[in-house]
């Protein structure tokens, strides 16, 4: 078996009685996107926050590249190239596009975030930060404001600032999010074509994106995984359509 990028094993996190992660394991492999889906309240949020470093697991450990990095800051898993997206968006809305861009590439570096404004004129970063930007369709909206971009142009620039990381690895919490059907189409095209150069681990409530995207899904049901398979799989699973799909298809 391929071995993983990045895997948790037995992940635990408890607020008061409430176990909202409750023995996780699953792994993340070169190449594929791997599918999470469950009902709110699963604990899909909690677990990326443990994959990320945003909190720290009760119990249980996160390896990332065969290192355990249970115990890393966020932005440490962030220069070791684990780059995430967030379910709301996390853009400095004053700032141009290129400046988020850019500080996401100065997030790749031991530059303190203080050194931003001297950054902006750094070429490298401005190079790298102008290339994602390229990919994403953005270079010719460099100069604009983020908060006069649409909300499919503030989900490519999210998506834009990760690669500025250079990336091993995507965390994506529902990147459809705000979508209609065009911009979710658009974005998952994108994704479609990302999975070759870092695999993702893919936090969405958007079905149709889910099936035509996920070499694997595994299904979250009150902070614990009741199943892993294909989309077939997962499909023709009774208990996992009692858990979730009779009501998400």
């Amino acid at each position: 078996m391929t071995e993983a990028i990045l895997e948790t094993r037995g992940l635990v996190k408890t607020y008061g009685a409430l176990r909202a992660s409750d023995g996780i394991t699953l792994d993340l492999r070169p190449g594929e996107i791997h599918a999470v889906i469950g009902p709110n309240g699963a604990g899909k949020s909690t677990m990326i926050k443990q994959l990320s470093g945003n909190i720290a697991p009760d119990e249980g450990t996160v390896h990332f590249l065969g290192k355990d990095v249970t115990g890393l800051s966020t932005m440490a898993r962030a220069r070791m190239g684990l780059a995430r997206t967030f379910q709301v968006s996390a853009l400095a809305m004053e700032d141009t596009v290129l400046q988020n861009a850019v500080l996401g590439a100065l997030g790749a570096t031991s530059s303190p975030y203080r050194f931003f404004r001297p950054a902006l004129k750094r070429a490298e970063l401005r190079d790298r930060a102008m290339a994602a930007l390229e990919r994403m369709g953005l270079a010719g909206h460099a100069a604009t404001v983020v908060s006069e971009l649409s909300h499919g142009q503030r989900r490519q620039l999210e998506v834009a600032v990760a690669l500025t990381l250079q990336p091993r690895a995507f965390l994506m919490d529902e990147p459809m999010a705000g979508l209609g059907g065009e911009g979710s189409q658009q974005l998952t095209s994108i994704l479609d074509r990302l999975r070759a150069e870092a695999p993702i681990l893919l936090i969405e409530h958007d079905m149709d994106a889910v099936f035509a995207l996920a070499d694997r899904i595994s299904v979250l049901v009150y902070g614990r995984i009741v199943a892993t398979g294909t989309v077939d799989e997962i499909r023709r699973s009774p208990e996992v359509r009692d858990a979730y799909l009779g009501d998400a298809e």
